[in-house]
Order: C-alpha cells, then sequence, then structure tokens
C-alpha cells in the first residue's frame, strides 16, 4: 500500500525517493524545491568536475531539474533518485559539450565552499607505489594540474566512470543505474581508467615536470 502523503511542510521528512514521487503526482513547488536543495552542492560539483567550466556547469545544472520537472511522469516509485538525477545531469552535461564543440577539460578546483580537496592527492597515492618514482615526487598544484590532464585524456565512458567513483563517491550500482550498463562493466571501466592513468604515470619525464604525453 502506497504511503499517505505527507503534509507540505514535512517535506524533510521524507526520503528522496518519497519527495519525487509526490511531485510526481501533486506538481507541488515545495517538494520540487526541497530535491533543488538536497541535490544543489552535490551535483553541481560533480558537473562542475566533469565538464571544467563553472559558468557552463551552472547552465547544465538548471537544465537537469528542468527535465527533472518535465520528466517526473516517467519516474517510477522506489526507483533510486540519486542515480536518476546523476544520469540526467550526464545526458545534458554530454549535449552540452557537444553543443559548444569541445572536450571537458576535468576542473579539480574545489572553490566552491572555500575547501580544499585532497580528491586530486588520494588518487595519486592509490596509484604509486611505495617505489620512488616521478608520479609519487609530483607535490601540490603540479600534482592536481598532472591529474587533471590525465583524467582529461581518457576516453568519456572511462572518465565518467572514475569521476563518479572517485569524487562522487558513488557505489559501483548507483553507476550502473546511472549510466546503465552492467555491474561487472562498471568495474572494468575503473579497473581501465586506472591502467590508463597509471601508465601515463610511468611516462613522465625523467626531469619530473608532470607533463602527460
Amino acid at each position: 500500500m502506497r504511503k499517505a502523503l505527507d503534509p507540505a511542510n514535512d517535506v524533510g521528512r521524507l526520503t528522496d525517493e518519497e519527495l519525487l514521487g509526490r511531485y510526481r503526482e501533486s506538481g507541488n513547488a515545495a517538494d520540487f524545491n526541497e530535491l533543488v536543495r538536497r541535490y544543489e552542492r552535490e551535483l553541481y560539483r560533480y558537473l562542475a568536475r566533469y565538464l571544467g567550466d563553472a559558468s557552463l556547469a551552472d547552465d547544465v545544472f538548471q537544465n537537469t531539474f528542468l527535465q527533472v520537472h518535465l520528466k517526473r511522469g516517467l519516474y517510477e516509485d522506489g526507483r533510486p533518485v540519486r542515480p536518476w538525477l546523476y544520469s540526467i545531469a550526464t545526458h545534458q552535461a554530454v549535449d552540452a559539450l557537444r553543443k559548444v564543440g569541445r572536450q571537458p577539460t576535468v576542473s579539480l578546483d574545489q572553490q566552491i565552499d572555500g575547501t580544499a580537496s585532497p580528491d586530486a592527492g588520494t588518487l595519486v597515492d592509490l596509484l604509486t607505489t611505495d617505489e620512488p618514482g616521478p608520479l609519487a615526487e609530483l607535490q601540490g598544484r603540479e600534482r592536481e594540474e598532472w591529474v587533471r590532464n590525465a583524467i582529461a585524456k581518457l576516453p568519456d565512458s572511462l572518465r565518467q566512470t572514475l569521476i563518479m567513483a572517485y569524487y562522487q563517491d558513488m557505489k559501483y550500482r548507483e553507476i550502473a543505474d546511472v549510466l546503465n550498463i552492467p555491474l561487472g562493466t562498471v568495474k572494468s571501466r575503473l579497473n581501465s581508467a586506472l591502467t590508463k592513468i597509471a601508465e601515463m604515470g610511468r611516462s613522465i619525464l625523467p626531469n619530473g615536470n608532470g607533463a602527460v604525453p
């Protein structure tokens, strides 16, 4: 039996799934605004990273929630909302890049909330071994720039998977739902992405300038 609708002022108590299901039925602005509030920072950060352009990310974010409004009738009860939103946002981002005729530049800067992000260091740390080498010797902004360039050179399918897993902290099942691919393919793409970046790391010039071939 479907759960009875809550009063409008109880939106904060609803799960994402209940909230979107109710918005689908009622079109209540309070439900829509609450959904935007919950995902505003997270989705914008994802789009800013993927697109590498804050202004374009803002446009795509707005278009994403316009699509949520227009497609709310397609939402099925109980379907996890987070991957559904990411799927819409990713399609909107790809379309935006196609329209402007360029590839994503992959931004790792975390100036949205004024705090620095350890993501670049975390990813590179994963790729380095105990043995010293050019990649392990990169520091600070040089390391972040190297990671940015390396990720930007990945095929689009690998780049999407990597960003969702390592920068958005999404579970493999969520990524599979977003990209509409089998769980095993998510793992395969992630392994391929890490392998390719590791290969780039081994190709860094001996002078340690962090260049990505």
